[in-house]
């Protein structure tokens, strides 16, 4: 039995006074009369559980920022855009003029219902974090794969900058290819300026150096040398290394699927990436950016890092066996390209050994050891021909 009916008890039924009452049961006798009166008021319904809310709340959320709130986090969902609380309170402060903390946001959503639960996931502290301190002193870069609406597979390029996650470039393939790499990064440090380094992972279109060295370097790191960037590849089986591309790409893949058109071509889908890196670069609030910068903001803030030293001692050295053709040629791969160096018929199906240094090679017989060439290649040419015989020329 409650105290409250105690009370009530004692003070109608035993007809005590509230002050006896009070000492009796060790209450403070305002209250005693506070029951009292309330029960000639309402009857039974005075032993129900009062609410302790107050009747005014003069520091409570106006209904209309919270109307606003709701039809923010609308908008941007649909829009396939992040809608957590710090995006809506970006977007509260810059376009309305509203100032409110990601609590308030977060109760708001909660009360209406918006906020899906989400599965347990790997603390954030455990994680190792890293970003660049200058705009262009690292860019990522990865490849995914985009399904059209016909159903035919497409695949999406992109360039980022570690520092300020701007997207440099996103283009739409057929199919990514090594030249098609070479090809895209030379146009886009042609418009932002050549970088300090690149991190990608070990794909053979980035680098070949999980190919067994049959065939050296491949064209975009060939490229990578010459312009003295530094090349960096993830461990195997560690994507989260590049995990700033990886999220990149699912913030992309979120944003198409929300599109009324699904592209069906690669040209839809390229003008359908370049609005998406407008809005990303231009419009969007980035959380891991200070003060929830857009990546335009933050690329534009800090002086562009450049190359720091050439390249010119990583010299990449590898033994090639090989059996010459019946024309007398052997074949040997620079840069993603393939070119035929002419031996001579004489020494048709030899075994050799090709020992390369970059663009020098020597051509030696594998059984006896005797120099069957040696020549600088000319990796503008597919054929190397093996040129005049020393000697007086004959006239």
């Amino acid at each position: 039995m409650s105290k409250a009916r105690l009370v009530l008890t004692a003070l109608f039924v035993d007809r005590q006074t509230p002050a006896e009452v009070a000492r009796r049961y060790g209450v403070h006798r305002s209250w005693v009369y506070k029951l009292r009166a309330r029960y000639r008021a309402e009857g039974e319904a005075a032993l129900w559980p009062r609410p302790r809310r107050p009747k005014l709340s003069p520091a409570a959320t106006p209904a209309s920022t919270i109307e606003l709130i709701i039809r923010l986090r609308k908008e941007l969902a649909e829009s396939g855009l992040d809608a957590g609380p710090d995006t809506i309170c970006w977007h509260l402060a810059h376009h309305h003029g509203v100032t409110v903390s990601p609590a308030t946001v977060a109760r708001c959503l909660t009360r209406a219902g918006l906020v899906v639960a989400a599965p347990k996931k790997r603390p954030r502290s455990s994680y190792i974090r890293f970003a660049a301190d200058l705009p262009n002193e690292c860019w990522q870069s990865d490849v995914t794969h985009y399904w059209l609406a016909d159903g035919t597979d497409a695949e999406i390029l992109s360039w980022l900058d570690d520092h300020a996650r701007y997207a440099l470039s996103v283009t739409a393939h057929r199919r990514v290819t090594g030249p098609i790499v070479a090809d895209t990064f030379a146009e886009t440090a042609a418009q932002h300026g050549i970088p300090a380094s690149t991190l990608t992972d070990n794909a053979m279109v980035y680098t070949t150096r999980y190919s067994g060295g049959r065939g050296g370097r491949n064209a975009f790191e060939a490229q990578l040398r010459r312009l003295g960037v530094v090349q960096k590849n993830s461990r195997p089986n560690h994507p989260t290394t590049c995990g700033k591309a990886e999220r990149f790409q699912q913030t992309m893949k979120k944003w198409l699927a929300a599109q009324p058109v699904q592209p069906t071509t690669i040209g839809q889908l390229q003008i359908l990436l370049d609005a998406f890196a407008d809005a990303y670069n231009h419009r969007r609030p980035h959380r891991s950016l200070p003060q929830r910068a857009t990546p335009a903001t933050a690329y534009a803030a800090r002086p562009k890092a450049t190359p720091a030293a050439s390249r010119d001692a990583d010299t990449h050295d590898r033994v090639r066996r090989d059996r010459i053709d019946t024309t007398g040629v052997v074949t040997l791969r620079h840069a993603g390209r393939l070119h035929h160096i002419g031996i001579g018929r004489t020494h048709a199906r030899t075994h050799v050994l090709l020992l390369v240094q970059d663009l020098d090679i020597r051509v030696v017989n594998a059984a006896t050891g005797e120099l069957l060439r040696e020549l600088t290649l000319d990796p503008t040419r597919d054929y190397q021909p093996t040129g005049r015989p020393p000697g007086p020329t004959r006239k």
